[in-house]
């Protein structure tokens, strides 16, 4: 972890002490009701989210919250868990704002009085330090380092930013060789946003592409978090010259979709032909609009998940799910959508273990050594997937107007993050 992150996790660590000092709100703290354990009655758990619902650049994760709602109205239409019917209450919008998030934390525990909170989707989770030591449950997308570690947070995928002494997932750079094929003489420009994630981002995937056998000529996290950049030249000039003076083969983006719109757009106008790939833009939202699909026109997007484009029964369930939840009716599919979905799933499988009795305690003991197989995440293990993703995924090319599948969902073999 660098000096900067060491320092930054340290403030928030020892705000959120000192805030929680202040709170009355314990992992036991009795309910209306009269029970023992925060948000559980006879017949109900009371479930919340965190999601970045607005952003300062407009992007939005806010079918995060219909995906888990999906998920849990088929779990109460088949009765419910162990005789308990799920109360979720929605998501609260953080803003992307650390300071929400963190008040979106607090008013979940000690106002609303959650047992858990799923899904916490954000690139923000400055909420982490209260929820682990008021010992509630929380379940999101394992992309930033706070899904790492952490005895009561999960990451549906497993943990995919690990600290030092965990694993990587050779999922993308193992995927886009069937699209390089292979990686012998092949090169990579990687450029992230200058924030915490962004930082994780360049350390992670630099050693993840040239441990797949590509030679990774350029890795900064430069472009400013905070908007989206009017002029892209200066990145673009740096990178299409970082093999030697030459273009790179591959151009990696680890960010968002306002902001890989203007680096990919600008990439090809300077005649760029090689590959270009992110993390984000698999959404035929975006499809909508011609400036946007066409800025998108080639771009491979690496995929934790089943594509929507595969027929498993997990998926059909899926697409039935979130038809039901939309109202009858057929919404465009998003990777949102798939973190709401599966953040609640691996909790509602968790709880499911629990049992009748069903406490923090009683759940975490679920949790230690949970597994099951076949998911659209593929083979879920725990505590393995708080310290390891589950290395599973795929990717997708977005080609004349619709996504096709480039690279098949498939399992990787990790390596040691150092």
């Amino acid at each position: 972890m660098s000096r900067n992150v060491r320092a930054i996790t340290a403030t928030v660590a020892a705000l959120l002490l000192a805030t929680a000092c202040n709170s009355a709100a314990t992992g036991n703290s009795s309910d209306s009701k009269g029970s023992s354990v925060r948000g559980v009655t006879d017949g109900a758990i009371k479930v919340g989210g965190i999601v970045s619902m607005t952003t300062a650049s407009g992007y939005s994760k806010k079918d995060t919250d219909l995906g888990a709602r999906a998920r849990f109205a088929r779990a109460n239409a088949e009765g419910g868990i162990n005789g308990r019917k799920i109360d979720y209450l929605g998501a609260e919008d953080d803003g992307q704002d650390p300071a929400k998030n963190l008040a979106a934390a607090r008013k979940l525990v000690q106002q609303d009085k959650v047992f858990a909170i799923s899904p916490m989707s954000s690139v923000t989770f400055s909420g982490a330090d209260f929820l682990q030591k008021q010992k509630v449950p929380t379940f999101g997308w394992g992309t930033i380092p706070s899904f790492c570690g952490p005895t009561y947070i999960y990451g549906f995928g497993g943990c995919m930013v690990p600290m030092p002494g965990g694993t990587i997932s050779q999922t993308w750079p193992e995927g886009l060789k069937q699209v390089t094929h292979g990686a012998k003489g092949k090169t990579v420009a990687i450029l992230a946003n200058d924030n915490d994630a962004g930082t994780f981002a360049i350390r992670t995937y630099k050693q993840s592409f040239a441990s797949a056998g590509y030679k990774v000529t350029f890795a900064k996290s430069s472009v400013p978090a905070a908007s989206v950049p009017s002029d892209w030249s200066a990145y673009t000039k740096e990178i299409l010259r970082s093999d030697g003076g030459k273009a790179p083969d591959i151009v990696v983006s680890v960010m968002q979709t306002p902001y890989n719109i203007g680096l990919f757009t600008a990439v090809k106008r300077s005649g760029y032909r090689g590959v270009l790939t992110d993390p984000t833009d698999y959404d035929p939202g975006l499809l909508a609009k011609s400036a946007t699909k066409e800025a998108l026109d080639g771009v491979h997007i690496l995929l934790t998940f089943e594509p929507f484009e595969t027929r498993s029964a997990a998926m059909k369930q899926f697409k039935a799910d979130i038809k039901k939840a939309s109202g009858g009716k057929d919404v465009p599919l998003n990777m949102h959508m798939m973190t709401g979905y599966m953040s609640a799933d691996l909790f509602l499988s968790i709880a499911q273990k629990a049992g009748q009795n069903l406490t923090v305690a009683s759940f975490q003991k679920a949790a230690d050594g949970f597994s099951d197989t076949g998911t659209m995440v593929g083979d879920r293990a725990l505590p393995k997937g708080q310290k390891e993703s589950f290395g599973c995924g795929a990717l997708v090319q977005l080609k004349n107007g619709a996504y096709h599948v480039s690279s098949p969902f498939k399992c990787y073999e990790p390596i040691p993050f150092k």
